[in-house]
Order: structure tokens, then sequence, then C-alpha cells
């Protein structure tokens, strides 16, 4: 059983957007900031809970509360 809430709503992303977010997080030019705050955000639509997304990119829950 998964730790932590669930999102209070799904959070849908477009496959444009997507693919998108994906390009940012491999990016040399971005910075880790973009990279970080899209790798959340790839996550959290992939159905993990801010708990889980937490610990598996090794930040805090207000990170990706944020």
């Amino acid at each position: 059983m998964p730790r932590g809430r669930p999102h209070a709503a799904p959070l849908v992303v477009p496959d444009k957007e997507r693919v998108e977010l994906i390009r940012w997080t491999k990016r040399t030019k971005s910075s880790n900031g973009l990279a970080q705050r899209a790798r959340i955000i790839l996550r959290c639509s992939d159905g993990l809970t801010s708990t889980e997304v937490a610990k598996e990119l090794n930040v805090t829950n207000a990170t990706v509360w944020k």
C-alpha cells in the first residue's frame, strides 16, 4: 500500500507537454531547478503519491507539494 495521500485530482499531462518536460530533464543547458520540477511533474502525472515522488527523487515532501 503506497504511503502518503494521493493527489486531490489526477495530474494529466498531454503528450506534447510530456515530451517538452522530458526534454527539459535531459538538456544540459536547463537549470537544475527547472529539470527537477519537470521530473516531479512527470512522476506525479504517473500516479505516484507525493511521498513516493519525494523519496524517489531525494527531495522533501514540501518540495513536491510546491
